[in-house]
């Protein structure tokens, strides 16, 4: 028997658009293999108005309107205005989607969506990382609650499988650290900036590609490496943490003249991150690093990412994403929609 679910979208930007996209190209294998049809009941943006359609809206539609003539309005079927947390209590669905960008100091207002969605009954997915450093408990909680998912697979590494790996299966290891180069658009800047281009122009091919936050200090500065720290810290090491807590230097210090230098030596910079316990104290870094080619981090190129975790049953378990885009983010939105629907 084919199960509807109805989607409603807060956020619009790339991963979202890219999310609109992948529902389009795997309809048929969802129907297929999970007997499952999924469909955006609306969809509310900062910048391109809001639309609702209670019968779901046509996604090919909706990109091609915004491609066009950059506003949804025209495509709402229920005379909607208002803001994002008036479209949560005005759109009907089973799960909210929230794609909005992060805000690496509070949290806000992706916390207060995601609490609205909850309290409605709807389950709540986001890539959003601010959620889960400044709210993991609390929405939790909430969501436990009401009989929901709160889930969040792609923060930190895009796709990859990091959180559900560890909800399902380690339940009995214990985790000591964690060490990775987590920020994809850093890596790539100091990757093209090896290959003789300025600071000015690799940020500006990041931007081209959709890899930079909507605020790109977010990664220059290092925030964006230091949330993902908090991130895993807080979830997986059940040790909570905020970036304010995360000692945190960026790569704007990191000259062309440095850059070839390590170049020359066969060594290259790179953003590393770090968590976990050091003689009974928790440490969390986030620095950048001149590597070498006995580095695991010496490959980890372009918008690579890599996390290296040290357990008690398993010194050295590591995960590498090779060059994902926001179509790897919108995957990992899309199977934190399949695992709540299938534990329905």
């Amino acid at each position: 028997m084919i199960e509807t679910v109805r989607l409603m979208m807060v956020g619009f930007g790339n991963v979202g658009k890219a999310f609109a996209r992948l529902l389009l190209d795997k309809e048929a294998e969802l129907l297929e293999q999970y007997q499952l049809r999924l469909i955006v009941t609306g969809i509310c943006t900062r910048s391109h108005g809001a639309a609702i359609d209670p019968r779901g809206l046509d996604l090919r539609s909706v990109l091609e309107t915004l491609q066009t003539s950059g506003s949804l309005s025209s495509l709402d079927r229920a005379g909607f205005s208002g803001n994002a947390l008036e479209f949560i209590r005005d759109c009907e669905g089973e799960v909210l989607l929230d794609s909005t960008p992060v805000n690496p100091k509070s949290g806000q207002p992706t916390i207060s969506h995601l609490e609205a969605g909850l309290r409605k009954g709807m389950h709540a997915v986001t890539p959003n990382k601010g959620p889960v450093v400044f709210g993991y408990q609390q929405l939790t909680a909430l969501a436990e609650s009401r009989g929901k998912k709160f889930l969040f697979e792609s923060t930190v590494m895009d796709g990859a499988p990091i959180f559900s790996l560890f909800r399902k299966n380690m339940d009995l290891a214990d985790l000591k650290g964690f060490t990775g180069v987590l920020n994809s658009c850093t890596n790539l800047l100091i990757g093209r900036m090896e290959d003789g281009e300025t600071f000015e122009q690799a940020l500006e091919y990041a931007r081209s590609i959709g890899i930079t936050e909507t605020d790109p200090s977010n990664d220059v500065d290092g925030w964006d490496a230091a949330i993902k720290v908090s991130a895993l810290a807080t979830v997986l090491m059940k040790h909570p943490l905020t970036p304010l807590h995360v000692d945190r230097t960026g790569i704007r210090g990191i000259t062309p003249e440095m850059i070839q230098e390590a170049k020359a030596d066969g060594e290259r910079w790179t953003l590393v991150c770090e968590g976990g316990w050091h003689d009974n104290k928790f440490l969390a870094r986030v620095h950048p690093k001149r590597v070498g080619p006995n580095s695991p981090f010496y490959n980890v190129t372009g918008t690579s990412s890599f996390v290296s975790f040290k357990l008690d049953v398993l010194p050295g378990l590591g995960i590498l994403e090779s060059d994902p885009s926001p179509k790897t983010t919108a995957f990992g939105l899309l199977s934190d929609l399949i695992c709540a629907t299938r534990e329905r």
